[in-house]
């Protein structure tokens, strides 16, 4: 086994190993290799490869052993969140302790061994299918061009129809998509056959906690000075990239948006990162609209295999083999 693959050794390497050892995976991968960067995020850090193959960014993650799942607050819960929580406890007439509340919701401490891995930097979207305005899928809906029609003259910059159809406005013109009906199955014989595959529940929570042992990866609670999807004030933060949307220690955007459930592998379908935005439409706040984000959630087994290409997303990676 190859232990510069792995994080204690990998983090110890000097530069000009890590480029060797990266090259020699491009060519392994049959990818592109664009240079070594540094990620520093929330106390962790990386210096790693950065890969390109069919459009897509990919970077390697080195693995390690850690341990995943949460029971207790490693420093505590933050006041702020303290405060907001205690709200919501007067308001719904509560007296449980918010670390059993939140313990609820959390999957078991364990310990993981979690292998390296090429991992895409992106989320990427499910069941929507880029196409012209001359597809004949399109045409064969009147209604649905006669919306089109209608959304050109409007103020709108972009327009959906559930399940059906959907227009954006780009600095050429438009852009339009149809909605293709999928399953978790084909999802994943579509990517097996690319090569490629889903982190697995434990790989997720790496990738997003990295092992961390607080609730979040920057802490035990919520940081309300951070720009967040769906609590924005567009005068304030109209021009401010979302926080939580950054590339974090590994490189990667991962677990920013509750609303997005990310897919991974499983026996059965199955989500983390995200409740599809239950709790923020439950007017929940943004310490529980958030709580899904966390890297130690218990993931979400889905009722059925059909994906739904509003809420679900994946992230393609690809297992490195430990021996080269």
């Amino acid at each position: 086994m190859n232990e510069r693959l792995f994080r204690p050794q990998f983090n110890q390497m000097e530069p000009a190993e890590k480029q060797t050892l990266m090259e020699r995976m491009a060519a392994r991968y049959d990818m592109a290799f664009l240079g070594l960067q540094s990620f520093d995020r929330w106390g962790q850090s990386c210096t790693t490869g950065v890969f390109e193959k069919d459009g897509r960014e990919f970077v390697f993650v080195p693995g390690d052993t850690v341990t995943l799942g949460w029971e207790r607050f490693a420093v505590g819960l933050s006041q702020d969140s303290r405060e907001e929580l205690d709200y919501l406890f007067q308001e719904w007439e509560m007296e449980q302790d918010p670390e059993e509340m939140i313990r609820e919701s959390m999957a078991p401490v364990r310990q993981a061994a979690i292998g390296p891995m090429l991992v895409g930097r992106e989320l990427e979207e499910l069941c929507w299918e880029p196409v012209t305005m001359a597809d004949p899928r399109l045409t064969a809906h009147p209604d649905w061009l006669k919306k089109f029609r209608e959304f050109a003259w409007s103020d709108l910059d972009s327009l959906t129809m559930h399940q059906s159809a959907r227009i954006e406005r780009t600095e050429k013109g438009f852009q339009i998509w149809i909605y293709n009906r999928t399953d978790y199955d084909a999802l994943l014989a579509g990517l097996e056959k690319q090569g490629l595959s889903l982190p697995t529940a434990d790989e997720w929570a790496y990738l997003c906690g990295g092992g961390c042992r607080t609730l979040f990866p920057w802490g035990d609670g919520m940081d309300y000075s951070m720009h967040l999807h769906w609590f924005e004030d567009m005068e304030e933060d109209e021009d401010r990239p979302y926080d939580m949307e950054e590339p974090n220690f590994f490189g990667l955007s991962i677990a920013y948006d509750p609303y997005m459930r990310e897919v991974v592998k499983a026996g059965q379908f199955t989500t983390c990162g995200g409740d599809g935005g239950r709790s923020i439409c439950g007017g929940l706040g943004i310490f529980l609209g958030f709580l899904p984000c966390s890297p130690h959630c218990k993931p979400e087994v889905q009722e059925d295999k059909e994906l739904n290409g509003d809420y679900d997303f994946y992230r393609p990676i690809i297992r490195v083999d430990t021996d080269c």
